[in-house]
């Protein structure tokens, strides 16, 4: 016998069938529908989560229709984020750290896993194997990790912005000057759609010329973009890069207010994006300027998520993709297994300052400290040090990469020492580990504090730095079930989604394709000038309206009342 199931236009699935026969229905990449079949079969269909349907069949009659309506189920549900063709998309990240590019590959896999192709200019080397995904780079080694000492830079409040105002605008004067940047850049309009990693990346803005784009904010919310597509956030409670006690006293939200303009000013006004803009005009001169292409974007995807920041006000063209790039951990290498399991009830802690902030390159009194601390410790540790390193206790490993994800998976890894780097932070209450967060520069204090206050772990300064601190810090950690009870609470709230972080922003980078730039997602306050905005036209209009009343109504009064007064003065 051969049935024909009816299913959604873009499948359709002929089953035939005997005495016994197997058949398996072609879904899209996140769905798999086995369907065995013979004279009398129950069948279990593996659907997302959220659907389990078991079809009892006695017939083939019956079969025919329960795979009927089985399919037109899967069928609605596959075809929500079914791709209707194969896209180009070019996703731009020439400045930027590894853990940039991190949050970047999970999208472009999930990309390419549908068919989509992908072009990725960076400033690393190629780190993926998919045939959908040609990575390149510029080679402008200029910004790169191993360039750059994290801790000469916190030495001063404007070191982050002195290396800046170097960098950028060297990179946007060279950057055109690359051969396969320049070919991408006269192909761009070859792309449906252009994906910029909105930090630090204003020399790309070129690219965004008449093309549909969309930002992915590897840091999270920023404020000031956020703006761009008109949400103005609330200083009097949204922090900037500083995070004030909650609530915010009066002083608080004076300051805050101050780094919310100041923000602005000067990176888009003095010492960052002018400079920029010079070096780009010279090279462009019929390009308008960059701050009004910025003003096109379609949409915003946000590394952050409410259940692990903050809860704010967002439009529908801001989309919390946070954590995407975490998964389940893989199976460690028999060394690194050996070395976990092998530190018995007493468990492992893990040390790693990420990709940009290099533990070799801290200074020595810092390195002595911990070697002398985490000899005094009944745990191991596996530290993440990018050089060879003397004198290392024997409870302690090193190794010049490490597979983060992985360790922090490990059930017997009870603490994770970082920088609290935002991706570092995700992943460690992802993997329920706690955390002693010591901080060097840009959003990791705010991190940090969130850590202390959330109750996952605890917050040190490098300069109070001792031994003791170190031990006693790790071992209250360790020995209080709180903070690992807090961080299986908080690793809950942040996988319990509707949908996975990475299939919405699979799903809605593909709609603003679809749907050619989404313009109807757009706020009309983006639209709004300063003055609009705020209103102040409209205080304007009150105030002269009010003082018009006030002189009309001097004026009559003045009229009524001043005349029997003269003429009382006339008669005496």
């Amino acid at each position: 016998v051969s049935v024909m199931v009816t299913l959604p236009h873009f499948l359709s699935v002929p089953l035939p069938q005997c005495v016994t026969v197997s058949v398996m229905v072609t879904l899209p990449h996140f769905l798999s529908v086995p369907l065995p079949q013979c004279v009398t079969v129950s069948v279990m269909v593996t659907l997302p989560h959220f659907l389990s349907v078991p079809l009892p069949q006695c017939v083939t009659m019956k079969l025919m229709i329960y795979c009927a309506v089985v399919a037109a189920v899967v069928g609605s549900a596959a075809g929500k984020l079914s791709p209707e063709r194969s896209y180009k998309i070019l996703m731009l990240l020439p400045v930027g750290s590894r853990s940039h590019r991190n949050v970047f590959m999970p999208l472009a896999e999930a990309l390419a896993e549908r068919g989509h192709k992908i072009v990725m200019l960076t400033n690393h080397p190629k780190s993926s194997k998919h045939p959908n995904i040609y990575e390149t780079t510029h080679a402008l080694d200029i910004m790169k990790e191993d360039k750059v000492n994290m801790f000469d830079r916190r030495k001063t409040l404007t070191g982050p912005l002195s290396l800046m105002k170097t960098v950028l605008p060297t990179l946007a004067r060279d950057l055109y000057e690359v051969p396969v940047v320049k070919e991408l850049y006269e192909r761009r309009k070859e792309f449906d759609l252009i994906v910029i990693n909105h930090m630090f990346n204003e020399i790309a803005y070129p690219f965004l010329h008449e093309c549909t784009f969309i930002t992915l904010a590897t840091p999270g919310m920023d404020p000031r973009q956020s703006a761009v597509l008109g949400n103005v956030l609330n200083p009097a409670y949204v922090p900037v890069f500083i995070d004030f006690p909650k609530p915010m006293s009066i002083w608080h939200r004076f300051l805050n207010t101050l780094v919310h303009i100041g923000r602005v000013f000067i990176w888009d006004m003095w010492a960052i994006v002018p400079l920029i803009q010079k070096q780009i005009s010279a090279q462009f001169p019929e390009l308008p300027p960059l701050l009004e292409l910025e003003r096109n974007m379609s949409l915003t995807l946000l590394n952050t998520h409410f259940s692990i920041g903050m809860t704010l006000p967002l439009l529908p063209s801001q989309v919390e993709v946070g954590a995407m790039h975490c998964r389940p951990g893989n199976p460690l290498s028999q060394e690194l297994e050996t070395w976990i399991t092998g530190a018995g009830s007493s468990g492992v802690i893990y040390f790693s300052l990420g990709s940009v902030t290099r533990s070799s390159s801290m200074p020595v009194q810092y390195r002595d400290i911990f070697i002398g601390a985490f000899r005094r410790l009944p745990q191991r540790v596996i530290w993440k040090y990018e050089e060879d390193l003397e004198n290392v206790p024997d409870n302690v490993m090193i190794s010049k990469w490490l597979p983060q994800q992985d360790i922090l998976a490990h059930d017997n890894v009870r603490v994770f020492i970082t920088h609290c780097g935002l991706l570092s932070m995700q992943e460690s209450i992802y993997h329920a580990t706690p955390l002693l967060a010591i901080p060097v520069a840009a959003d990791q204090p705010k991190n940090s504090i969130f850590i202390k206050d959330s109750g996952l772990g605890e917050y040190l300064v490098w300069e109070e730095l001792t031994e003791d601190m170190i031990v006693s810090t790790l071992t209250k950690i360790i020995t209080d079930p709180l903070y690992k009870e807090n961080v299986l609470r908080k690793s809950m709230l942040l996988k319990d989604q509707v949908t996975p972080p990475r299939e919405a922003a699979v799903f809605w980078t593909e709609y603003v394709i679809r749907h050619r730039g989404a313009p109807h997602l757009r706020s009309p306050a983006a639209h709004l000038s300063w003055a609009e905005f705020l209103m102040l036209d409209i205080v304007f209009l009150l105030l002269l309206a009010l003082f018009v009343l006030y002189y009309i109504l001097r004026r009559i009064l003045s009229a009524i009342y001043g005349s029997d007064g003269n003429t009382k003065l006339k008669k005496e």
